[in-house]
């Protein structure tokens, strides 16, 4: 990786993070203009606003990296990938910030050979910042949009570690805007006790830090939605693996960057 090393990456983007946050939190409360893309989802002028503060970041700190971006992507503007690139969905959740819920995200995420090796999300209504650092160890954290830009050493961090099953049913984090009857099929083999309904990539963090134990996604996403929650999972042990269980993988240009469906889960039956 050129110039900042994954250890390193979380604390070098923070400022831009913070400054993508405001950005958000200003339309947030204001009210944003929304139009539609080509592909029928919605768009506001704060995606499009944080995207390029949260490009400009990665190229100042990593400048030989290609970036993919989701408003970039749409407008035609994807750069050649190799086997190293990030992704960036800079406002996961359009559908609820424009619905004035606070369950919207900034996702970053560096692929490498396929694989998400660093992943951070950070939820500016909620100021929760989740964070990889090193393989095997994923941290969250509460994080204000105060005029300071604190490094990850101002911050008082938690190590988040997904759970076992437990003996009573799992609990399931479910799309705020998107749960259908697939999705209701797929659970129906499992004991459950309950259920959490959250927009974003929030979902993937509920089972990091161990409040939910699965989250399936039977429809389309990308993989700017997925990439940082999964590393961010995976290193407080869980996974997130195709429905036939092989691994969920990414920089696939020729399908337009759209992912399979999916399950992401906790940690397995001891």
């Amino acid at each position: 990786m050129s110039a900042v090393p994954i250890a390193r990456l979380a604390d070098a983007l923070l400022p831009d993070v913070i400054e993508a946050g405001r950005i958000q939190m200003s339309v947030f409360r204001t009210g944003a203009t929304v139009v539609t893309k080509s592909d029928d989802t919605p768009v506001t002028e704060a995606d499009q606003r944080s995207e390029a503060r949260l490009i400009a970041g990665l190229k100042r700190v990593a400048p030989d990296i290609p970036v993919v971006a989701e408003e970039s992507s749409a407008a035609g503007r994807t750069p050649v990938i190799d086997t190293e690139f990030f992704l960036v969905d800079p406002l996961d959740g359009t559908r609820e910030f424009i619905a004035g819920r606070p369950d919207f995200t900034i996702n970053i995420a560096l692929i490498r050979s396929g694989r998400p090796v660093f992943g951070l999300i950070y939820a500016p209504a909620r100021e929760e910042l989740y964070f990889t650092r090193e393989p095997g160890e994923a941290l969250g954290a509460t994080m204000s949009l105060g005029n300071h830009a604190p490094t990850v050493s101002d911050l008082e961090t938690r190590r988040l570690r997904a759970r076992r099953p437990p003996a009573d049913g799992l609990v399931v984090a479910t799309s705020q805007s998107h749960m259908n009857a697939a999705t209701e099929r797929f659970l129906e083999p499992y004991s459950t006790s309950s259920r959490i309904r959250m927009g974003s990539s929030l979902k993937f963090c509920l089972i990091a830090r161990g409040d939910a134990d699965i989250y399936p996604r039977i429809g389309r996403t990308s993989e700017w939605d997925t990439a940082a929650g999964q590393a961010i999972l995976e290193a407080a042990g869980g996974s997130v693996t195709r429905l036939d269980g092989t691994p969920l993988t990414y920089g696939h240009a020729d399908r337009r960057f759209l992912n399979p469906d999916y399950v992401a889960r906790g940690l397995p039956d001891a």
